[in-house]
């Protein structure tokens, strides 16, 4: 019988694998230059995976996080599309093998959240960027909107038009998260269920303010027209421990 690995975040133990019963989330996919996006991510040790010649991919994600191990929160990722730590190197080719079959990961990149717990937790086991911020959502209506601001500052408004649902249960998935904090970079194995999926292409409205986080963006060539926009009204997931990649 494999042995259980209990974290204690502020007092509280949080046992693993941490479940997330009930979310919604919402997002728009965006081409972004792929040596600008390298070099924000340099320091992780990771790369860029590249879905073109010179192109990478940037999600810009709201997730509302209903019920919980760690509790209700609101979260916002800035994330992108890498090729996998142990498969480096190569070209478009592979690259777009990797994304196909399933072998790229996901690097959480920015994660602001409006809760303490959270943010402890996140930041205490799996080394995810977690920040605080504030936030406006609303993921019930037809047309999705978020707005996140920190420090007295817009980071980013997003909107997102009605998709087209997708048969079945959609995309249920097992990903590589990575993370980098304090120097290190850790993997989380990532197991998303979600159910109700609407996509199209485009579809996003995207403002950017005057915080740092929309200035990097911005530095992506941001605003612009999304490759491709989802909304999740029902998705279930679960985060195994993280491993350390480079230190």
């Amino acid at each position: 019988m494999s042995e259980t690995t209990t974290h204690s975040i502020l007092g509280t133990p949080v046992e693993m694998p941490v479940q997330v019963r009930t979310a919604t989330a919402f997002m728009g996919v965006f081409s972004v230059p792929a040596a600008r996006a390298q070099a924000l991510i340099a320091p992780t040790g990771l790369d860029i995976l590249r879905y073109r010649p010179g192109r990478g991919l940037c999600t810009l994600v709201f997730v509302d996080y209903v019920d919980g191990d760690l509790g209700p929160y609101n979260e916002f990722g800035v994330c992108f599309l890498v090729r996998d730590h142990e498969r480096a190197g190569g070209g478009v080719a592979q690259d777009v093998r990797q994304l196909v079959t399933g072998g790229a990961g996901a690097l959480i990149h920015r994660l602001p959240v409006d809760g303490e717990f959270t943010l402890a937790a996140g930041r205490g086991i799996w080394g995810f960027p977690k920040t605080l911020a504030d936030f406006d959502a609303d993921h019930r209506g037809n047309i999705k909107r978020g707005s996140v601001s920190a420090d007295g500052a817009l980071i980013a408004k997003l909107t997102v038009a009605p998709g087209i649902g997708l048969p079945g249960k959609g995309i249920a998935a097992s990903l590589a998260a990575y993370s980098h904090l304090d120097g290190t970079t850790r993997r989380t194995t990532w197991s998303m269920n979600p159910s109700g999926v609407r996509t199209r292409p485009g579809g996003a409205t995207l403002e950017l303010g005057s915080h740092p986080i929309a200035d990097e963006l911005r530095s992506l060539g941001l605003p612009r027209r999304a490759l491709v926009t989802s909304s999740i009204p029902d998705l279930k997931m679960t985060f195994g421990d993280a491993t350390r990649v480079t230190s």
